[in-house]
């Protein structure tokens, strides 16, 4: 694996580049033929992308047997390939594999409807890759409310129980798709760095999957990392512009708040928009207004951009400690004071 031209030039050369959501995976609900999987990947290796999360369950999976069945899968289609996959346990495997120009490959759950109200899966699910997760998809789940409930009602006394057990066994814990006060509520119990993997500021595109600055001042407070998604919806209010310069503005937004520190990239990348925009129409109740998801026209910005958004962030006068931060380095450091 090579890093992409841009990347390659100092003062990025060995840059560390982290992507903290990649919806499709062998073993998930958006999972691509062979070869457009094949060619997915090879996106991300253009982009010079030396870690992955790959989503390996969600909330509309709720069997602890179809849960295990995906990661098995997604565990066995990287590991009959060494010479490009690394799967990672530590930060020192993501380390490595950046020196030895392979893809390192984290997993992550969107929604917690895969512990089937088992607080003991958790630490199964961390010894299986698990590096992340959400705690609920959009709707109510065991955990708290989701982002397009009508009420908003916090986390459950079970989902106090899951924060606190995914900090005991080194699962980072993540307020994407979550409802306001379950994701605030989150951040006040969690004892480590929480994250909101691939979300936007509200202040930038007003659709409720976004976050308001009072959850990201949160999220900062724990030490944490808002993941900025290259979702079009998410990103520009008419939901069409993916540019790089669109989610540098929402970075800068995250940077001019908190500090840069606490900015970084989950783009939630879908090649094939068809497969996201069936997976919507089947799935309906599980989003909220159906104007505020269109059936069609979705737009997703490619990891290719990476260096494009690199190279804008120096144009906006960041240094290069922080443009390393945000492509990375800033999910490895929640990674090491999280991952046990």
């Amino acid at each position: 694996m090579t890093a992409s031209p841009a990347i390659a030039q100092a003062p990025l050369r060995d840059a560390i580049i982290v992507d903290m959501t990649i919806p499709v995976c062998p073993g998930s609900g958006l999972t691509p033929t062979a070869e457009d999987f094949e060619e997915q990947v090879n996106q991300y290796i253009q982009g010079g992308v030396t870690c992955g999360s790959f989503t390996v369950a969600a909330d509309v999976e709720t069997s602890v047997l179809a849960t295990i069945k995906s990661i098995a899968r997604s565990r066995n289609f990287f590991l009959r390939d060494p010479d490009r996959f690394v799967l990672v346990d530590g930060v020192d495997d993501i380390i490595c594999a950046r020196q030895e120009g392979k893809l390192a490959v984290s997993f992550n759950f969107q929604g917690t409807n895969p512990l089937t109200g088992d607080l003991d899966m958790l630490e199964v699910y961390r010894r299986l890759g698990v590096g992340h997760i959400l705690l609920a998809y959009n709707h109510r789940n065991m955990v708290g409310d989701g982002c397009h409930e009508k009420t908003d009602g916090g986390l459950s006394r079970f989902g106090v129980r899951v924060v606190e057990k995914m900090n005991e066994v080194g699962i980072v814990v993540d307020g994407s798709h979550a409802g306001y006060r379950t994701s605030m509520e989150m951040l006040e119990v969690t004892s480590a760095p929480a994250i909101f993997s691939h979300s936007s500021p509200r202040a930038l595109c007003d659709h409720e999957r976004c976050i308001t600055d009072d959850q990201i001042r949160a999220c900062a407070r724990t030490g944490g990392v808002v993941g900025l998604t290259g979702v079009g919806l998410f990103i520009s209010n008419e939901g069409t512009d993916v540019s790089p310069e669109r989610i540098v503005e929402g970075i800068d937004h995250v940077a001019q708040l908190v500090g840069p520190e606490h900015a970084g990239l989950g783009l939630d990348y879908v090649k094939d928009p068809s497969k996201a925009e069936r997976m919507l129409r089947a799935g309906r109740r599980h989003y909220g207004d159906p104007s505020s998801y269109p059936g069609d026209n979705l737009r997703f910005a490619s990891p290719t951009a990476i260096p494009e958004i690199a190279e804008r962030l120096f144009g906006r006068g960041y240094d290069e400690k922080a443009v390393r931060g945000v492509l990375g380095e800033n999910w490895l450091r929640v990674y090491r004071e999280v991952w046990r």
